[in-house]
């Protein structure tokens, strides 16, 4: 039998053929305090300072828009109304990303918490907790998200209790 030798083609690796697809992802920021004191009116002033600037300086992100609940509890979301507009923007799909300091801003209930979690990643939005540096779409994230929302509402609780 004879042997048959086949010449192979060898092409360039993909990469320097064609540029890679990049799109900046729309930025929603949330902000939320509890009490509308002076300084807590301050916090949430330099929450949106400190987030439009760190969009700003990243590349991959364009800032869409700030919503900020001032002088409303985090325990439930039908009182928040920026957080419902929101969540109805997100639906529409006016952004791909929503930045927030903290689990407790976002919400301090954990089953809000998990139902409007859940309700963002059916529609392709991820949060981003900076203080606890997790996002929804980490495969630990929703895990550690219950956990630090259970303690978010018990804090809360806590708080209650004390004043």
């Amino acid at each position: 039998m004879k042997k048959i030798i086949h010449k192979i083609k060898v092409y360039p690796k993909v990469e320097k053929l064609y540029e890679p697809f990049y799109q900046k992802r729309r930025v929603a920021i949330y902000a939320r305090v509890s009490t509308s004191s002076d300084e807590q009116l301050n916090s949430i002033e330099a929450q949106r300072d400190y987030y439009l600037k760190y969009v700003e300086e990243r590349s991959d992100l364009i800032f869409v828009k700030l919503y900020a609940d001032e002088g409303i509890t985090g325990t439930s979301q039908k009182m928040r109304v920026e957080f419902q507009k929101m969540m109805s923007d997100a639906k529409a799909g006016a952004f791909d990303l929503i930045i927030t300091k903290s689990i407790s801003r976002f919400a301090r209930n954990t089953v809000d918490s998990l139902i409007c979690i859940r309700l963002l990643k059916e529609y392709g939005i991820e949060v981003y907790f900076q203080k606890e540096d997790i996002g929804t779409f980490d495969s630990k994230g929703e895990f550690m998200i219950t956990l630090l929302s259970s303690m978010a509402q018990e804090e809360s609780r806590s708080i209650s209790e004390n004043v």
